[in-house]
């Protein structure tokens, strides 16, 4: 019964960033728009690298078996694309702060709590892929551990950015 809470909790998410970015900041320029194309689009790929940890704790912790099953074929599919998943993501959001950055930042300032907010943001998403990288390269437990707290903290930095007034 919780993943159907979480499910409804992931699709209010991006719903919300949705209607959050194209009705309460749309803008004039076109550049501008693009950049918050490629920002909706690395949101749903980070949602969804994001939503890896829950998988495995729903795995860990549920009793039905026939849940387990089906959360560990379909975790063993998302694993192999997490990484890319992370990559394009990532890539995305370079050209969404560069574009902002770059139009948004001379008009507002480069000390508005958005634009701090968002390079925090993408410092906060470099250690986080750090932490990944590492944890690839050999897992440990403490690797495993700080790659998902780095995640949260990506995760939560994110989210007060997206929703700071500009």
């Amino acid at each position: 019964m919780a993943y159907y809470i979480w499910v409804f909790i992931n699709a209010l998410l991006v719903i919300s960033t949705f209607i959050y970015i194209w009705v309460f900041r749309s803008h004039d320029s076109q550049i501008v728009t693009l950049g918050q194309v490629f920002a909706q689009f690395a949101i749903i790929l980070f949602i969804v690298n994001v939503n890896m940890y829950f998988i495995f704790l729903v795995i860990r912790r549920t009793k039905v078996r026939k849940l387990k099953i089906a959360l560990a074929k379909m975790s063993r599919h998302m694993m192999k694309s997490h990484i890319k998943l992370a990559i394009i993501g990532t890539i995305l959001i370079v050209f969404h702060g560069g574009i902002m950055l770059v139009k948004l930042g001379g008009i507002v300032g480069y000390t508005n709590p958005k634009i701090i907010s968002g390079i925090l943001a993408i410092l906060c998403l470099a250690v986080t892929l750090f932490a990944g990288y590492r944890r690839y390269k050999k897992a440990s437990g403490f690797r495993r551990k700080f790659h998902y707290t780095t995640a949260f903290i990506f995760t939560f930095v994110f989210l007060v950015h997206l929703f700071l007034p500009l």
